[in-house]
């Protein structure tokens, strides 16, 4: 195939020569709650090893100034797929549980792995969606609304609309939301339930600890293993790689495994407990270490190392709980060193562990601070592939290949918006060191009013001001408010927000 590689956002030229003659597999792996300072290569103070995520540094280029597009799970996954910021859809600022659905991906939008499966690729996905489905009681009727009571509506020999098959993905094991919080224990294999969850769960007999305790009591099938659930995925990640490359070697493949490390409860496998000095939550993020070196094991076992991208991240920053405890427990602060965590439209609830490894074209060991988005992902493969971006789709995504292939190379996105767990109402956005948030408060925790957060409660030295406006060249830990001391930076950054806004799209327009 004859790569055009034309950059789509910003008008510059990527040489073809820098490039293999045929495009290379992806593999992007997506942890969860995973925070900046929960990773050694970004926090020196880590009390966690993670050599393997370590390695895809030394090895590829380190992302110090990436974000979640939200500072939750759903609005996240669906911005990374699609390229499109999830506020401008309805029902964007949802966080789906159980068998909560519908999609929030409109039927007909262009996604990352359809735009991969129309140009030659085998796309799999594996782990956890959470970007909502449909599942149908015994009337054929959408099961909608919460909680066990909507699990046992649900008719199990009925299709579920709306998952990842329905969006680019060839095939598809996982969960429908967070695997073992939600009120539906179950795997999902393509657009079926195989086994049925037919009991509740037993808490009685999973780990207690203050990081096991965000199981909802719901409906598990038996085949579900509360405590192994990033192992069988693993296994499947390893059994696509391994039948693809069997039957299909000369054709790319497109691997989106989504863990369910470490999102709480904090369930590691029974051969990772104990193994840190980090207590449980610790163990989690090494069992996840873990599962990273494996999937890297086995791309070299199968000899397609040296023409696979591997992108590595994580949908927000690090849960409320696991910081309060990690920090008294163990000296351990998943958000080192930003304010805020999940949920926060400050930086910790945002700023995200960002690796690319990319042999022969991202140079090794390299550490880039250009400003980038997760949405940016679909318009950067889009551009390493040739593929020319519509109009009408990733209406968020700015191509970051020339970074890839230079770390020093000038400033590419000209703002970034943020979105936090207030939706629409609470939206964010950053041009160069200067941050406006578009709201009062954290956007998520209320840090007066919970006990654990309480302690690190910092008051606005504004308090009368209708937004805020840091500088994070001068205050990287966003404690002084400079919106009325600087009124024609939030005068332009306003009305900058809402032009996007209004025009439905930051990615400039091709007309």
């Amino acid at each position: 195939m004859k790569l055009v590689l034309a950059v789509l956002t910003i008008g510059l030229f990527v040489p073809l020569s820098v490039l293999n003659a045929s495009p290379p597999n992806i593999v992007l792996i997506l942890a969860d709650d995973l925070g900046y300072g929960d990773v050694g290569c970004y926090n020196n103070q880590a009390k966690v090893a993670t050599p393997n995520l370590d390695r895809l540094a030394r090895e590829g280029m380190r992302f110090t100034d990436a974000h979640s597009p939200c500072t939750v799970c759903t609005p996240t996954r669906y911005s990374l797929m699609t390229g499109q910021m999830a506020f401008r859809v309805p029902n964007g600022g949802t966080v789906f549980t159980g068998v909560g659905g519908p999609s929030l991906i409109a039927p007909g939008r262009l996604t990352l792995p359809a735009m991969l499966l129309d140009n030659g690729y085998a796309t799999a996905c594996v782990g956890k969606w959470h970007v909502g489905m449909t599942f149908y009681d015994k009337d054929g009727q959408p099961v909608r609304g919460n909680g066990v009571e909507a699990v046992r509506r649900v008719d199990f020999s009925r299709r579920i609309d709306g998952g990842p098959v329905d969006h680019g993905f060839q095939s598809f094991f996982g969960t429908a939301c967070c695997p073992t919080t939600d009120w539906l224990y179950a795997f999902i294999e393509n657009d079926r339930v195989p086994v049925p969850p037919t009991d509740l769960v037993d808490k009685s007999k999973l780990p207690k600890h203050p990081y096991a305790n965000d199981c909802r009591p719901g409906l598990i099938a038996t085949n579900f293993p509360m405590e192994e659930v990033d192992l069988v995925f693993l296994k499947k990640s390893r059994d696509f790689l391994e039948q693809h490359i069997r039957q299909s070697p000369s054709k790319p493949f497109f691997l989106f495994h989504s863990t369910q490390a470490v999102h709480l409860p904090s369930f590691a496998a029974p051969q990772f407990q104990g193994k840190t000095k980090a207590g449980p939550h610790g163990d989690f993020i090494h069992q996840l270490d873990h599962v990273v070196g494996e999937l890297l094991e086995t791309l070299e076992h199968l000899r397609v190392a040296d023409n696979t991208l591997i992108v590595f991240t994580s949908d927000n920053g690090p849960e409320t709980t696991s910081v309060i405890h990690m920090r008294a427990d163990f000296d351990h602060d998943g958000a080192r060193p930003w304010r805020g965590v999940k949920r926060d439209s400050w930086e910790g609830g945002h700023r995200v562990p960002f690796l690319v490894r990319w042999p022969g074209k991202v140079k090794a060991g390299t550490t880039s601070s250009q400003l980038t988005s997760l949405t940016d992902v679909m318009a950067t493969v889009a551009a390493i592939i040739g593929a020319k971006l519509p109009e009408n789709a990733a209406e968020d995504s700015v191509n970051m290949l020339p970074a890839l292939l230079d770390e020093a190379h000038a400033p590419i996105r000209p703002y970034l918006l943020q979105q936090a767990f207030g939706g629409s109402r609470t939206l964010s956005i950053r041009r160069g060191d200067w941050k406006f948030l578009d709201h009062t408060g954290s956007g998520g925790n209320r840090y007066e009013n919970d006990p654990g957060l309480k302690p690190f409660h910092l008051p606005d030295t504004t308090p009368d001001a209708p937004g805020q406006l840091y500088n994070l060249a001068t205050d990287s830990g966003e404690t002084k408010n400079l919106a009325f001391e600087r009124p024609e930076i939030v005068t332009e950054l306003k009305a900058l927000l809402e032009q996007s806004k209004a025009t439905g799209r930051s990615r400039p327009s091709q007309h």
